[in-house]
């Protein structure tokens, strides 16, 4: 049984990371299958709608720690290469089912997703100012978050489903055991709809979310360069040993 597992029902697609032990963590072999199941799902003339979760306590932990300190780089390189829905070429919409941790790489596939299900108690974090130089200046403005809400999420914190919903990233709010019915609810309201409609009104919406200006995303390449480049490996390092990080500075 590989990392990540495909169930088709009808014209619905279930997309289910299965790497429990880990959280779903993003190691290669993860993101390998995820971009296998994408293809799939963009070749295929019967499947119209996919659902996208997790099994376990986790829908994703993000970027695997422990394989990146092995493998003695960060990040996990061009992850992108050949997937989809990374890439942004996928037109078919996706239903995130978010059934626990989403954290880091795994809240970028969150709001990579057109519609949300989470379920209660479901925990959610931009990781990057603990990993890299910058932190995840851009997620909250993505998302449409006041400039307050954005700035605490691009520092690093927390936030529970309930939150999030309550500032309108989440689409639903839902019990563990109605999670998957609820996802898959949906899909069938977008079923009932146009194929034409579906695929032009997706595409739309996804034409309308914010971008971050040219001249911004110049600033914040520049500041990924600013800093002690040791502290990259440093916080993985300690992320993998369950200890403190031992920071060199600015």
């Amino acid at each position: 049984m590989g990392f990540v597992e495909t169930e088709r029902r009808g014209q619905v697609m279930i997309v289910r990371m299965n790497r429990p032990e880990r959280l779903n963590a993003l190691g290669q072999e993860i993101r390998a299958g995820l971009a296998e199941a994408w293809r799939e799902f963009r070749d295929s003339d019967e499947l119209e709608v996919a659902v996208f979760t997790g099994t376990g306590r986790a829908f994703c932990a993000g970027e695997d720690m422990k394989e990146s300190v092995e493998r003695g780089t960060a990040g996990g390189g061009r992850h992108g290469a050949g997937d989809p829905f990374m890439d942004g070429t996928l037109q078919k919409p996706v239903i995130a089912a978010i059934n626990g941790f989403a954290m880091g790489g795994g809240f970028q596939l969150v709001e990579r997703t057109d519609l949300r299900v989470a379920v209660q108690g479901a925990i959610f974090e931009i990781s990057e100012a603990k990993r890299w130089l910058l932190g995840g200046y851009n997620h909250g403005f993505l998302a449409g978050l006041p400039h307050p809400i954005a700035t605490e999420m691009a520092l690093g914190f927390r936030f529970t489903a309930e939150r999030l919903y309550q500032v309108g990233f989440l689409n639903r709010l839902v019990a563990p055991d109605e999670l998957l019915p609820t996802a898959l609810e949906m899909a069938e309201h977008m079923l009932t709809l146009p194929p034409a409609a579906r695929v032009n009104t997706v595409y739309m919406m996804r034409q309308m979310r914010p971008r971050v200006a040219p001249p911004l995303e110049r600033l914040a390449a520049q500041l990924h360069e600013h800093g002690d480049k040791g502290d990259l490996m440093e916080s993985r390092r300690a992320f993998a040993e369950k200890r403190k990080p031992n920071w060199k500075g600015r």
